[in-house]
């Protein structure tokens, strides 16, 4: 009853059968996987001190940016160089943007800092200046942006001076010098500056450290993956059960009942179509027959008639009227009998 599993076409389902729940368990393993590392991420957040309260280390000792440095203090000493303003960035639930400057430092690299937040549009802002000559600034550690950042803009288009992402890609192509791949935010307002009107930026969490909507995101996926891998297991073992089924309406003859009285009906149509034509032919030509020879008969017995008489005499009038109505009958019934035949 199972040997069509063995068919071309079976072989082909039970390939892919045999392919997707593998692959589907696999994936939502590790959607699974995804969201446990980023449980435990959080839980080690929690118990770790506040980055901003350990000891400020010099900025090379802390790169590159992760989990474990991402917060900490760092120190760098340079001269302020370009300015750029960083446009729709919140804070305190109100609209404004970043001022940022680049602290060209003693390695030839420059270091991206966040001096402080203003409220309002960036286009044509007042901004406070930056301290001129050497300076040490100490830092939050942060991590380049990235498409998913909080209040980045990709869309490009911004006016000069404007920057929708701090990142370093986006950032050497607008100034001739290396940039470092992280970027600094002032804990408080600059001493012996002029950017006391600004408002330090806080330092953000480190990306991938919190229960975030991602997190809840990658369980989803996981209950989705199995389900999948459920549903494909499911409709072949429908599949295989009807045709099981079909192989043994087969075997015992089974037909439906539609299929059934259809062919009976047509076959009855078919057997009195043939009885008709074949009833009327024959006996049609058989009726003219008949009438054919009685005509024939009629005319004997008056030709039989008309010999009675003397020989040289003229018949009777009325047997010349019985001739001619015998006559006349005859002819009537040949072509009774023409029309019987179908002719």
């Amino acid at each position: 009853m199972y040997r069509f599993l063995l068919t071309p076409r079976w072989w082909g389902i039970n390939l892919f059968v045999v392919l997707a729940i593998p692959f589907c368990v696999f994936m939502g393993t590790w959607q699974l996987g995804r969201f446990e590392d980023r449980v435990q991420s959080h839980e080690q957040a929690e118990k770790q001190p506040d980055p901003s309260t350990r000891a400020a280390k010099p900025l090379d000792e802390l790169l590159p940016v992760d989990k474990v440095t991402s917060g900490r203090p760092a120190v760098a000493t340079g001269t302020y160089a370009d300015q750029f303003l960083v446009p729709g960035r919140e804070l305190d639930d109100r609209q404004g943007f970043y001022v940022l400057n680049m602290l060209r430092t003693d390695s030839g690299k420059a270091l991206p800092v966040v001096r402080g937040w203003l409220p309002g549009s960036a286009s044509d802002a007042k901004v406070p200046a930056a301290p001129r000559g050497e300076v040490t600034v100490t830092g939050d550690l942060q991590a380049s942006e990235n498409a998913r950042s909080k209040g980045v803009d990709v869309r490009g288009g911004l006016p000069g001076g404007q920057l929708g992402m701090i990142s370093a890609a986006t950032l050497v192509n607008l100034v001739p010098y290396d940039v470092y791949d992280a970027w600094v935010t002032l804990p408080k307002p600059e001493a012996g500056g002029t950017g006391g009107e600004m408002k330090p930026v806080p330092a953000a969490a480190p990306e991938g450290s919190g229960l975030d909507l991602k997190a809840f995101q990658n369980l989803g996926y996981t209950g989705e993956w199995f389900v999948f891998a459920g549903f494909v297991l499911f409709m072949w073992f429908r599949l295989v059960r009807r045709e099981a089924e079909a192989a043994r309406d087969v075997a015992l003859g089974l037909v439906p009942d539609g299929a059934e009285a259809g062919s009976e009906e047509s076959g009855a149509g078919a057997a009195g179509a043939e009885e008709s034509s074949g009833a009327a032919g024959p006996e049609g030509s058989e009726t003219g027959a008949d009438r054919l020879e009685a005509g024939a008969g009629g005319s004997e017995a008056g030709s039989d008639g008309a010999d009675v008489g003397p020989v040289g005499s003229e018949a009777p009038a009325g047997s010349q009227d019985a001739v001619g109505s015998q006559g006349s009958g005859v002819a009537g019934d040949v072509r009774a009998a023409e029309a019987g035949s179908g002719r």
